[in-house]
């Protein structure tokens, strides 16, 4: 009798562990999530570049914990009745296998780039979310940085519609060589840098070093940017709006690109072409920016991935003191700010279950998981996870806050099509000592502009 009593006794005593000790088949603890919903049904997935499988950093040597596993940690404990299936395609070709997918009706939601999502819903593949909102009493947009939030395109179409949430932030900050600057006797920049002064201390700074007696470059931008990032900044600095209009309203755009503010912008780039290395003209010539052996002192819409990737990889403090962000060149601080989304499908095959799903891989968690493996800046508020050390994301959390759209964004495809292409190859002209006549230039370019809405 008493051993049948200790064999119930230990059943019992398996029972319980085994309900207060949920795990993963990772062996993650799960016992403290709480279910979130008990919603039922399948969302198919598709990500642009997220790691399925857990892996190694390459540059730090941490393991990292790949898309997959997070699931299994954190989603499937919260939502255990809704299936994942998930499609990951590369970068290099999102766009085309992406758009295919919402074509065949294959997919219920999307992460992508920011260009492809504001496309999407123009060709009206894409689901508008507000109704899923407002029917959300527990959903708040106010957990996004309102910049991103209330303005851009890659989440709100043309006509103010939105249509995704924000996911992952792009850092385009301005970064300097503070022993550089002590080297040349320059005064360090000022947290918010104007153009004036950008381009007064990019010149003390291009010639031979004082110190080391080697050849210092004062200035770095991308000189065949695909979004023109530099030249958006500038439209903001000197107030240049290049248009007026709405994109759900192409004919009608009223065109600014030949007034004296444009005029500004474009002496700037011309100046400012001669100071990087020469091969910035293909992006490249920065190489060392970021190291010890760096020569470059200052770089635009710069990322500080190697400084903080040697940080990280050595607790390499000498180096992330070297190198400071500072904001970009609006009035402000503002700048072009990258940001992409999560956005549904027109045809997602259960709505209520999508929009749960999408709020998730848009919310605080995964995030989190994004940042802590893989760095992607994040687009909340309350990114507690980002520590004070990665200066370089916080700069551009603070940039991204206050930076409206503006009609000089890749969403507009005459700016993608037009525009970007004439600046870059302005830029080319200038730094090999052929600046053309600017305001020839930007004449042009405004008759181009009012020809093709006048075809809209």
């Amino acid at each position: 009798m008493k051993k049948i009593i200790s064999i119930l006794t230990t059943l019992l005593l398996v029972i319980i562990l085994t309900a207060c000790s949920s795990t993963t088949e990772g062996g993650k603890d799960t016992s403290d999530i709480d279910v979130v919903s008990d919603m039922e049904g399948t969302v198919r997935v598709s990500v642009a570049g997220f790691p399925l499988e857990d892996g190694i950093d390459p540059i730090t040597g941490k393991e990292t914990i790949g898309f997959e596993n997070f699931l299994k940690n954190e989603f499937e404990p919260r939502y255990p009745n809704i299936e994942l299936e998930i499609y990951q395609v590369p970068w290099d070709n999102a766009q085309a296998k992406q758009t295919a997918m919402l074509q065949s009706k294959d997919v219920d939601l999307i992460y992508s780039g920011g260009a492809f999502a504001a496309q999407w819903m123009e060709q009206g593949l894409l689901r508008g979310i507000e109704d899923l909102i407002e029917d959300d009493s527990d959903f708040d947009g106010s957990i996004y940085l309102e910049g991103i939030w209330e303005n851009s395109y890659s989440t709100v179409s043309y006509d103010g519609e939105r249509f995704g949430l924000p996911s992952v932030l792009g850092k385009r900050v301005t970064v300097y060589d503070k022993q550089l600057f002590e080297e040349w006797g320059v005064e360090p920049l000022s947290e918010n840098p104007s153009p004036e002064e950008i381009l007064e201390k990019a010149k003390q700074m291009t010639g031979k070093n004082p110190v080391t007696g080697e050849k210092n470059y004062g200035l770095y931008f991308s000189g065949k940017a695909l979004n023109a990032s530099t030249f958006v900044a500038l439209t903001h600095a000197f107030g240049a709006e290049g248009a007026k209009g709405s994109l759900d309203d192409l004919k009608n755009i009223e065109w600014k690109l030949d007034e004296p503010e444009m005029v500004k912008v474009m002496e700037w780039l011309a100046e400012a072409a001669q100071y990087p290395p020469i091969d910035f003209l293909n992006e490249k010539g920065n190489e060392n920016f970021g190291t010890e052996m760096n020569n470059i002192a200052i770089a635009l819409d710069d990322a500080g991935g190697p400084v903080m990737g040697e940080y990280l990889a050595n607790d390499n403090k000498e180096i992330l003191d070297r190198y400071e962000a500072a904001l970009n060149l609006g009035p402000n601080g503002e700048g072009w700010v990258a940001m992409d989304p999560f956005v549904m499908a027109k045809d997602a095959k259960n709505v209520e279950a999508s929009w749960e799903v999408m709020k998730f891989l848009t919310g605080y968690e995964t995030q989190k998981w994004n940042y802590d493996n893989y760095t992607a800046t994040p687009t909340l508020v309350d990114a507690d996870f980002v520590p004070k050390e990665d200066k370089f994301s916080q700069k551009a959390m603070e940039i991204a806050d206050i930076s409206p759209s503006v009609l000089m964004d890749e969403a507009n495809p005459f700016f993608s099509s037009e525009i970007v292409p004439a600046v870059n190859g302005f830029i080319s002209n200038a730094a090999n000592g052929k600046t053309p006549d600017i305001e020839k230039f930007l004449s042009d370019l405004q008759e181009r502009a009012e020809k093709w809405s006048a075809n809209q």
